[in-house]
């Protein structure tokens, strides 16, 4: 096991954990450094990234989690809006064979509005390298925690450790936006002919509301932890001291997974 350093620190809320319940933006358009959140839900405020300059949209590198190490992947908000691409989709799946092999657990942290698209992505292979991720997800046999801060859509929610991919506890902070798709992209699809059918003058307001309304009704965290999706949404300043707790749940989790199939291994996408 890897070595444990200084634990039991801090076992109550801190000033630098409030300073999260105002950290995320009220626009979902805006941006914000993923690393100011995770400075502060770690031991000592302490974050050693790994790779940095490849593939910036992801952040990978290890924390301690009181006391032990663990291995932390993240989107970037101020780096094509947190998407995922086919680069930082290799730079996931080795950063998790990488935690797996030296059983150092995974904490997830979610802010990303998809995977990209368009035809340079396609022909570098997104689908194909991206899919390599959740099978590295499902593979592991470490714990895995998945938090999801703000929006996490589409392919891309099960590519940061969802609960049905392969976390072992999810939780959310109440500005999460769980969804297949945004709710700009929804209304422009689902919308179309009620908005059609809207007087020009008033349209862009009835989009604003339609946009609204998907957002707090369909995209909130509370109906993905109604639904089992999301083990429990968590006030922001509770993260810390919630992660440190799921770990100590985790920490006998069984080191080798059942077998399910007579497959002598799985298949990657190649």
């Amino acid at each position: 096991h890897p070595p444990i350093v200084n634990p039991g620190l801090e076992p109550e809320i801190t000033a630098t954990d409030r300073e999260l319940d105002t950290i995320i933006p009220d626009s979902d358009r805006a941006g914000y450094d993923m690393h100011e959140i995770l400075l502060r839900i770690f031991d000592d405020g302490e974050f050693h990234e790994i790779r940095a300059a490849f593939a910036p949209n992801l952040i990978t590198g290890f924390a301690r989690v009181d006391g032990s190490p663990v291995g932390v992947i993240a989107n970037q908000p101020l780096v094509l809006g947190g998407s995922i691409d086919a680069a930082c989709s290799d730079k996931s799946t080795y950063f998790i064979r990488l935690c797996d092999a030296f059983n150092i657990p995974l904490v997830f942290v979610a802010d990303t509005p998809g995977v990209l698209p368009g035809l340079e992505q396609e022909a570098n292979g997104v689908i194909i390298r991206g899919g390599r991720v959740p099978r590295a997800i499902i593979e592991a046999t470490v714990p895995i925690i998945n938090l999801v801060v703000r929006k996490s859509y589409g392919g891309a929610y099960g590519m940061m450790a969802a609960r049905q991919v392969g976390a072992d506890i999810s939780f959310a902070w109440p500005t999460a936006r769980i969804a297949v798709i945004g709710a700009e992209s929804a209304v422009d699809l689902i919308g179309k002919r009620q908005l059609a059918a809207v007087p020009e003058e008033h349209r862009a307001a009835a989009r604003e509301f339609m946009i609204n309304q998907y957002n707090e009704t369909i995209a909130t965290p509370w109906i993905a932890a109604e639904r089992g999706y999301i083990d429990a949404v968590i006030e922001p300043a509770r993260t810390r001291l919630e992660i440190r707790n799921a770990l100590r749940l985790l920490r006998d989790k069984p080191p080798v997974k059942p077998e399910f199939n007579p497959r002598k291994h799985p298949v990657y996408p190649m």
